[in-house]
């Protein structure tokens, strides 16, 4: 008789395509943070509020916003999120604060790809259930 155990590991792994500039996508191996569903939804509706207060503030800013505000606030976001999903990763640079920076700054997508991949793993956990 086969066992496992309730309590899922503390991490997991997937591939993320990284988008590349004019060429294909890199797969990246990704080491992420696991979070059961009240901590799932926690994380995720923190990022929407953070999102909602940004979208009130470029708003008010009206004419005077500019695409650097907009951009900054959009990175800083990311930043953020692969913070918190990932700990680990199969790039050459060390996973720390400045390679984050530097893939966020330099990979247009790589922040939406990196949280689709671990979206992506949580549904295809649910739907092999």
């Amino acid at each position: 008789m086969t066992t496992f155990k309730i309590a899922q590991d503390a991490t997991f792994k997937a591939n993320v395509a990284i988008p590349r500039v004019g060429g294909d996508s890199v797969l990246v191996p990704f080491e992420f943070k696991y979070r059961d569903r009240a901590e799932l939804a926690e994380l995720f509706t923190g990022w929407q509020e953070r999102s909602a207060k940004d979208q009130e503030l470029f708003k008010a800013r009206g004419a005077d916003l500019t695409l650097v505000e907009v951009t900054e606030a959009q990175m800083s976001l990311e930043f953020d999120q692969v913070k918190d999903l990932v700990v680990g990763w199969g790039f050459d640079d060390p996973f720390e604060d400045e390679a984050i920076r530097a893939l966020i700054l330099t990979s247009v997508g790589a922040g939406k790809a990196i949280v689709d991949a671990y979206q992506a793993a949580f549904r295809a956990a649910r739907e092999g259930n």
